[in-house]
Protein backbone atom coordinates (compact mmCIF):
# COMPACT_ATOMS: atom_id res chain seq x y z
CA UNK A 1 0.00 0.00 0.00
CA UNK A 2 1.04 3.55 -0.61
CA UNK A 3 1.91 5.90 2.17
CA UNK A 4 -1.05 7.86 3.45
CA UNK A 5 0.86 11.11 2.88
CA UNK A 6 1.26 10.33 -0.84
CA UNK A 7 -2.47 9.73 -1.24
CA UNK A 8 -3.31 12.94 0.62
CA UNK A 9 -0.79 14.91 -1.45
CA UNK A 10 -2.22 13.59 -4.72
CA UNK A 11 -5.76 14.38 -3.55
CA UNK A 12 -4.75 17.93 -2.63
CA UNK A 13 -3.14 18.43 -6.03
CA UNK A 14 -6.24 17.07 -7.81
CA UNK A 15 -8.46 19.42 -5.80
CA UNK A 16 -6.25 22.40 -6.58
CA UNK A 17 -6.26 21.66 -10.31
CA UNK A 18 -10.01 21.03 -10.44
CA UNK A 19 -10.69 24.30 -8.59
CA UNK A 20 -8.48 26.16 -11.02
CA UNK A 21 -10.27 24.60 -14.00
CA UNK A 22 -13.64 25.50 -12.48
CA UNK A 23 -12.45 29.09 -12.11
CA UNK A 24 -11.51 29.14 -15.81
CA UNK A 25 -7.74 28.98 -15.38
CA UNK A 26 -5.92 26.38 -17.48
CA UNK A 27 -2.92 24.57 -16.00
CA UNK A 28 0.41 25.60 -17.53
CA UNK A 29 1.15 22.08 -18.67
CA UNK A 30 -1.16 19.16 -19.33
CA UNK A 31 1.07 16.94 -17.23
CA UNK A 32 0.37 18.95 -14.07
CA UNK A 33 -2.90 17.13 -13.53
CA UNK A 34 -2.46 13.39 -13.04
CA UNK A 35 -4.69 10.60 -11.83
CA UNK A 36 -3.92 8.11 -9.12
CA UNK A 37 -5.65 5.14 -7.56
CA UNK A 38 -8.19 6.06 -4.87
CA UNK A 39 -7.35 2.98 -2.83
CA UNK A 40 -3.54 2.82 -2.85
CA UNK A 41 -2.32 6.01 -4.56
CA UNK A 42 -0.55 4.27 -7.47
CA UNK A 43 -0.20 6.52 -10.52
CA UNK A 44 0.65 3.89 -13.13
CA UNK A 45 -1.80 1.39 -14.58
CA UNK A 46 -4.77 3.65 -13.75
CA UNK A 47 -8.28 2.94 -15.10
CA UNK A 48 -10.32 6.12 -15.35
CA UNK A 49 -13.67 4.34 -15.45
CA UNK A 50 -13.13 2.80 -12.02
CA UNK A 51 -10.68 5.29 -10.49
CA UNK A 52 -8.41 2.41 -9.48
CA UNK A 53 -5.04 1.00 -10.50
CA UNK A 54 -4.88 -2.37 -12.25
CA UNK A 55 -3.80 -4.21 -9.10
CA UNK A 56 -6.57 -2.89 -6.84
CA UNK A 57 -9.11 -3.31 -9.63
CA UNK A 58 -8.15 -6.96 -10.07
CA UNK A 59 -8.43 -7.63 -6.33
CA UNK A 60 -11.84 -5.97 -6.15
CA UNK A 61 -13.08 -7.83 -9.24
CA UNK A 62 -12.07 -11.19 -7.76
CA UNK A 63 -13.99 -10.37 -4.57
CA UNK A 64 -17.03 -9.19 -6.58
CA UNK A 65 -16.95 -5.68 -5.12
CA UNK A 66 -17.24 -3.85 -8.46
CA UNK A 67 -20.87 -3.73 -9.67
CA UNK A 68 -21.67 -4.62 -13.27
CA UNK A 69 -18.56 -6.72 -13.91
CA UNK A 70 -18.60 -10.51 -14.05
CA UNK A 71 -15.83 -13.06 -14.30
CA UNK A 72 -15.80 -14.45 -17.80
CA UNK A 73 -15.97 -18.16 -18.46
CA UNK A 74 -15.96 -20.02 -21.76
Amino acid sequence: MAKKSMVVKAQRKRDRVSNAIAAGVKPKKASQAYNCCLKCGRTRGYFRIFGLCRICLREMLRKGEVPGVKKSSW
